[in-house]
């Protein structure tokens, strides 16, 4: 029995260790010495279309198509397409006012979802590239030529930006998300430098209109679909560290639980639906990418309930294991408090971060809940950032 709990700890911990410290590790030794080709300015700027899937975004919307706009980018060869999820307030007024400064306005007669807006944008993309962003996101002047820029090397099917998160208020309580999308552009980077990501930024990327044309089913995930339906066509995707996007923060940490849920059970999806590429046999190194990046990062936490377990079993004849278990349990649950009074109270650092690791771990769980018991969920109310 002591054997058996002892592999029911080990296992959690070592998948963790694994996908969050020894991958990266492995990147890094293995990266050394490499750097990506920025890119150069082509002798003519491509066609670019924006796709910009909203659902009730009157707040924000005239904002974010002033901002895009803006965007260091020939006016005459950009177009914003306006994707709305049969929006129900002023988005779809707000949309048709740009009209005559090349935004054109895409409705859904009933809402499907962002992917399946997405999919509609199929119908009426012109160019021959294609960027996804969202409503909230801010995307840097210079972002979108660094984008276009790696589209010169044709091997290249999906370019992704880097994600900033941050801020805009007193009350954040969601201080370790920045840390996580700090950490995860890293990762990235370390990809890039060996070939290829496995999942791009929804916030911010741009992909070849021939690959976007491969339509989504409306459950999955179109930026972690990307990189996989690119390596299926013999393209590879890349991590662009100039293509700089702001990424405002969910209001609360339950805010930002509810996306990670969804976005988990999606990505989830995903990888089931696009599962062939985890043969190694056949799509080689992108598949060891793709196994450590994704399938052993979600496994850990599908397991980790299995420490809790080995702990149990080990309690009865372990001081040390009981003392463990207790501490556990008590920590879990000040981070559960924690996390359901973030919306009225700013709580401190050192609880922020403890609530934010719990409602990781529940997030994820509750991911696999959805997953395994095979509910989809296409349509859901967009997260509210600031």
């Amino acid at each position: 029995m002591t054997t058996m709990a002892l592999v029911l700890i080990a296992l959690p911990i070592g998948l963790a260790l694994y996908a969050y410290v020894v991958y990266p590790a492995g990147l890094f030794l293995l990266s050394r010495g490499k750097a990506p080709d920025p890119g150069t300015d082509p002798a003519e700027w491509p066609r670019v279309t924006i796709n910009l899937p909203v659902y009730n975004e009157e707040a924000a919307l005239a904002a974010t198509l002033e901002s895009l706009l803006a965007i260091d980018y020939p006016p005459e060869r950009l177009h914003i397409l306006v994707l709305s999820d049969a929006s129900s307030d002023r988005t779809d007024e707000i949309a048709a006012s740009y009209a005559d400064r090349g935004v054109q306005l895409v409705r859904l007669p009933e809402r499907r979802g962002k992917t399946a807006a997405e999919n509609e944008a199929a119908a009426h993309i012109g160019g021959p590239i294609v960027v996804n962003t969202d409503a909230t996101t801010r995307i840097q002047r210079d972002a979108l030529k660094a984008l276009v820029r790696r589209f010169n090397d044709p091997t290249v099917g999906v370019a992704s930006g880097r994600d900033v998160s941050f801020s805009l208020g007193e009350a954040d309580a969601n201080r370790g998300e920045a840390g996580y999308v700090g950490y995860e552009m890293w990762v990235r980077d370390l990809e890039t430098r060996l070939g290829t990501i496995v999942g791009a930024s929804g916030c911010f990327f741009a992909i070849r209109r021939n690959l976007f044309l491969k339509l989504v089913p409306e459950a999955l995930s179109r930026d972690f679909a990307s990189p996989l339906v690119a390596r299926e066509h013999g393209y590879r995707s890349v991590s662009v560290p100039d293509a700089v996007c702001y990424v405002p923060r969910a209001k609360s940490l339950q805010a930002e639980v509810r996306r990670k849920t969804r976005t988990m059970a999606r990505g989830l999806d995903t990888l089931w639906y696009k599962r062939h590429l985890l043969n190694p046999m056949r799509y080689g190194t992108f598949s060891l990418l793709l196994i450590s990046h994704k399938l052993v990062r979600w496994l850990a936490f599908l397991a980790a309930p299995l420490a809790v377990v080995g702990l149990v079993m080990l309690s009865a004849q372990s001081v040390v294991a009981r003392a463990v278990l207790v501490a556990g349990l008590v920590l879990s649950a000040v981070g559960a408090l924690v996390l359901r009074s973030s919306e009225s109270r700013r709580p401190p650092k050192p609880l922020a971060t403890l609530a934010f690791v719990v409602g990781t771990v529940g997030a994820a769980l509750a991911a696999w809940r959805k997953a395994l018991a095979g509910e989809r969920n296409p349509v859901w109310e967009p997260t509210r950032r600031q």
